[in-house]
């Protein structure tokens, strides 16, 4: 009689873990889609944060511009029951970039001057590109690549612009603001979802729940680290500006040779009239040669045709004038 009960008692007890490892798992899965929706929200929050701080930086007032005084807003702060904050424009996230052509006397010289200008900035040289001609120096030139802080930009590309005589310059500036600031948002929203994956990792029960987070999180820090070389990217180009600097020789005088006088000078000039006149004749029989050995033998057709015309009318006109006598 006592085995039953004992069956009766055992049986929930071993069912109850069973409910429990179910109830458990529901609630991991659960978690999981609970944090692979807040990841997206956090996501599209993103999006729409980097195209609001675009649209509030346009309809910002002017960097120049100052904000009311606290004094000045403390009533209709006091009235709403808190303290009304300034709004302040984001800095603004500019790529300058600038082509520069130059000519100098020495090229070799201006090149190592520009270099000590750019170094003198805070900057440096990214690029170099030597061609020297030693048969032809007029044709030799020297292109550099400058990097230059922002703040020195204007500055140094003046100085770079009176080296020599400036044959060219052309300027631009590309706003990146709205960019880095999408690029930022979505940073803080991948970091956020990796923490709560991490978080969430630590409260898996299973190894397939285990390798599903493993998975998610791998997949965030790969997009983190995109996002994040990005925005290192972006951080370099608004931080220094572009020169492209091209350095080209300046052309060599003509060395202009007078001409001897007396009568070495008369009978070099008298040379010089006969060669020329001798070639003239020559260029002139050269181009008609070809036209000669077509018109030559037709010329020379046309007149063995007339001269036996010429035979023919003779003896027909002494037979027509004999009878007349």
């Amino acid at each position: 009689m006592t085995s039953p009960r004992f069956d009766r008692v055992a049986r929930p007890r071993v069912a109850r873990p069973r409910v429990a490892r179910q109830s458990a798992r529901a609630r991991a899965w659960t978690a999981i889609g609970g944090v692979l929706l807040a990841g997206a929200c956090l996501l599209a929050a993103g999006c729409s944060a980097g195209g609001s701080s675009a649209s509030s930086g346009s309809a910002a007032a002017a960097p120049g511009a100052v904000s009311l005084p606290a004094r000045a807003a403390g009533g209709s702060s006091a009235a709403n029951g808190g303290a009304a904050l300034a709004a302040l424009p984001a800095p603004a996230s500019i790529i300058y970039t600038a082509s520069l052509t130059v000519r100098a006397a020495d090229i070799t010289r201006a090149a190592a001057q520009a270099t000590q200008l750019a170094r003198a900035a805070g900057g440096y040289v990214s690029s170099e590109n030597t061609a020297l001609d030693r048969a032809h120096p007029d044709l030799s030139t020297v292109s550099l690549q400058l990097k230059i802080p922002v703040a020195a930009y204007p500055a140094t590309l003046g100085t770079l612009g009176r080296l020599g005589t400036r044959l060219a310059l052309s300027q631009h500036a590309q706003d990146v603001t709205e960019t880095v600031a999408d690029v930022t948002s979505r940073v803080t929203s991948a970091q956020a979802a990796i923490t709560q994956l991490r978080a969430l990792l630590a409260h898996a029960g299973s190894v397939a729940d285990l390798l599903s987070v493993q998975n998610q999180i791998n997949a965030e820090e790969a997009s983190l680290e995109s996002l994040q070389a990005r925005q290192r990217a972006l951080a370099h180009e608004t931080a220094l500006g572009t020169v492209s600097l091209l350095l080209v020789s300046k052309p060599l005088p003509v060395a202009r040779k007078k001409a001897p006088g007396g009568f070495l000078g008369g009978l070099a000039a008298g040379w010089h009239g006969l060669v020329r006149a001798v070639s003239l004749l020559l260029t002139g029989a050269g181009a008609a040669l070809p036209f000669a050995v077509i018109l030559v033998p037709a010329g020379y057709l046309a007149y063995r045709r007339l001269a036996h015309r010429a035979l023919r009318r003779g003896p027909a006109a002494g037979a027509e004038s004999a009878p007349a006598d």
